[in-house]
């Protein structure tokens, strides 16, 4: 699927996919960056996309640069839809708590997965049918030796 590619200055390399089977095709930043630990910033990627109509780009963290620097996607995945025109930009933060992070103009800091979505028609409902998860939200679902309840406290 042909994606069409606009350059904000002629030297940013286009999103490309490392291995041929990767979901997932590499952004760059335009800039030098310096994240200092716990900071962030977002960073201009140098590209603008038409994506086709009926799909979007989701903009994930690279999972080496997570692992080894800790560095992450802070809204992940960023969502770019289909008609927004604009720069890519991504807002990355560093979560090492030590290490500052330099990252130089061409650095591939993020991935960019094109996937078709489709459209929800909204229908407001006096109730919801049941379903086997119900209301049960965050946590809901286990996976952790839950702490003892807390105790009663004194103040009332």
């Amino acid at each position: 699927m042909p994606v069409l590619v606009h350059r904000t200055s002629g030297d940013v390399p286009l999103p490309a996919y490392a291995h041929p089977d990767d979901a997932g095709a590499d952004l760059s930043t335009r800039v030098d960056v310096v994240l200092a630990p716990g900071e962030r910033t977002t960073v201009p990627t140098g590209v603008r996309l038409a994506l086709p109509a009926g799909f979007a780009g989701f903009v994930h963290p690279r999972s080496g640069l997570a692992r080894r620097h800790g560095l992450t996607v802070v809204n992940a995945p960023g969502t770019v839809d289909a008609g927004y025109r604009g720069e890519i930009e991504v807002t990355l933060l560093n979560t090492d708590p030590r290490e500052t992070l330099v990252l130089h103009a061409g650095d591939r800091i993020a991935q960019l997965v094109v996937q078709p979505v489709s459209r929800a028609r909204f229908v407001a409902v006096e109730a919801l049918p049941a379903s086997a998860r119900g209301e049960g939200g965050f946590g809901s679902s286990g996976g952790w030796a839950e702490a003892p309840p807390s105790p009663p406290r004194a103040d009332g």
